[in-house]
């Protein structure tokens, strides 16, 4: 499916970036890797004005973010020129409100969240990750028995910021290359601690509800229905659904896309997602407050 993203985006242009990407001015590359974090540091380039509202996230990381807990969101990337909603797309196909996923590390008081574009690895303040936020928000935390685990999983990420390991448009299982999903899945499962197993492609929740975009990547592609691929899931697949985490924040809808329907009775692919039983989606953009995302399941 990435590869097709990557295909299409060659064709009919556009950069694919993700609104946090831009805001590195004549940065060539990956705005959030090591090269970028060092030429912060150093005055080099400059750092991300913080908003009221993003000192509002970042306060909140603060108090109930702990390191190794896995952040959900439902991004904005599109291609086609902005004329296909990508992000929302995979969220609707699978099933779920999110589309993307990071692992969070405090270090020396600063939450950062660890993820994984076709831009490599990141290394983002959660005040600025959530940027691309345009739905629903969640964050799950392994239970207190395999808390050794988020250490592991944080070196993980951290090892793999520092190799710039590609983006694997393939979505094959091996390490050599990543995607978002995949380097959350491995950060854990590559330690010792599996989270949830890969979904064929064809076992897609909503899969039969989007025929013509499976017929497109099977047809332009190397991908097959029989491919397994990790998920950020809903209660019955993917990473949420995992028995080795219990839930910090959940969206209040619940995580399971509710299809919205065009004109024509077929499903609406440049429609919001909204969670199940019709509540839309909340936005949580830092113009949001950081309460309205979803309610805090777990106290410290």
């Amino acid at each position: 499916m990435w590869t097709m993203i990557w295909l299409l985006s060659s064709v009919f242009g556009g950069d694919n970036l993700e609104h946090s990407d831009r805001l590195a001015p004549g940065w060539t590359g990956n705005a959030w890797g090591p090269e970028a974090t060092k030429a912060r540091a150093e005055g080099l380039l400059p750092k991300v004005p913080m908003t009221p509202a993003m000192k509002q996230w970042d306060d909140w990381g603060k108090a109930s973010l702990r390191s190794g807990d896995i952040v959900f969101r439902l991004g904005d990337a599109k291609i086609l020129r902005g004329y296909f909603p990508m992000s929302r797309f995979l969220a609707n196909v699978s099933g779920s409100v999110f589309s993307h996923t990071g692992i969070a590390s405090v270090e020396d008081g600063e939450v950062w969240i660890y993820d994984t574009t076709t831009l490599s690895v990141r290394r983002q303040p959660l005040y600025v990750w959530i940027l691309d936020n345009i739905g629903p928000f969640g964050v799950k935390r392994v239970k207190p028995e395999y808390a050794a685990y988020a250490t592991k999983a944080v070196a993980f990420c951290q090892e793999q910021f520092r190799k710039q390991t590609p983006f694997d448009y393939k979505l094959g299982l091996d390490d050599k290359e990543l995607y978002c999903i995949e380097m959350c899945e491995k950060a854990y499962r590559n330690n010792g601690l599996p989270l949830a197993p890969p979904v064929k492609l064809g076992d897609m929740e909503n899969a039969a509800q989007f025929p013509l975009c499976i017929l497109g990547f099977l047809e332009f592609t190397d991908l097959t229905l029989e491919m397994p691929v990790y998920f950020p899931g809903n209660e019955r697949h993917g990473i949420w659904s995992s028995p080795a985490l219990m839930t910090v924040v959940a969206p209040p809808g619940g995580v399971t896309a509710k299809l919205r329907k065009s004109w024509f009775g077929r499903t609406a692919l440049t429609g919001e997602v909204t969670p199940a039983g019709g509540q839309a989606a909340t936005t949580a953009r830092p113009d949001a407050q950081p309460s309205t995302t979803g309610q805090p399941l777990v106290r410290h």
